[in-house]
């Protein structure tokens, strides 16, 4: 018998749903410009929400972002180090770099915009190389990220042209900026602060 059969629902999709897109929604209102999100956990398919939390859609928050496409668009963050030691997923048994793919598939097929690559800590990893050219080579722009020394605790590098002011600015045209990533510690934080340190600059 599942927890669905025995009326033991902890999760109400529909509430989720309408709740967390007015809050994403007031959100931008309140920035009044440009909103940078961290997404994180799995868009799909995730499985360990779904068994801990009975009733859990395992694809919900991909439905949160499909009702906010028409003002949204993805980034997405890959590690450069979990590209050279080829990390598996080990849900799926894949490996980042094709995850990476896999996800911006889902993610287009499903009317999403996936505006960029970012692979963080970028230290010329001959493996995040060769993953950055295929992605260019099926039109996905990449940008890359270098580590920043004495991150986070040296908030003054951190925060000042040396740290994530060296970092390339990603240009978007929608209010709502998505940062995800294929695994935990991929950069999106950090993606996300390096953004908004450009915007408040520029």
């Amino acid at each position: 018998m599942t927890a669905e059969s025995r009326g033991d629902i902890a999760f109400d999709n529909e509430r989720y749903l309408a709740e967390q897109s007015e809050a994403i929604l007031d959100r931008m209102r309140e920035v009044g410009g440009k909103l940078h999100l961290e997404f994180g956990g799995k868009l799909l398919y995730d499985y360990h929400a779904a068994r801990v939390l009975p009733g859990f859609d395992p694809n919900v928050k991909m439905r949160l972002l499909q009702q906010l496409a028409s003002q949204t668009q993805i980034i997405l963050c890959v590690y450069a180090g979990d590209i050279d030691r080829r990390k598996v997923r080990a849900d799926f048994g894949i490996t980042y770099d094709a995850d990476t793919f896999k996800l911006i598939d889902d993610l287009r097929d499903r009317g999403l915009d996936v505006r960029a690559v970012v692979i963080t800590r970028y230290e010329d990893q001959p493996a995040a190389e060769t993953f950055a050219n295929k992605l260019e080579r099926r039109g996905i722009t990449v940008y890359t990220h270098r580590p920043i020394p004495g991150y986070p605790a040296d908030v003054s590098r951190v925060v000042s042209d040396e740290g994530y002011g060296a970092n390339p600015y990603i240009e978007t045209d929608a209010p709502l900026v998505v940062v995800n990533a294929p695994g935990p510690n991929s950069g999106k934080m950090g993606t996300c602060l390096s953004q908004v340190y450009h915007c408040l600059l520029y």
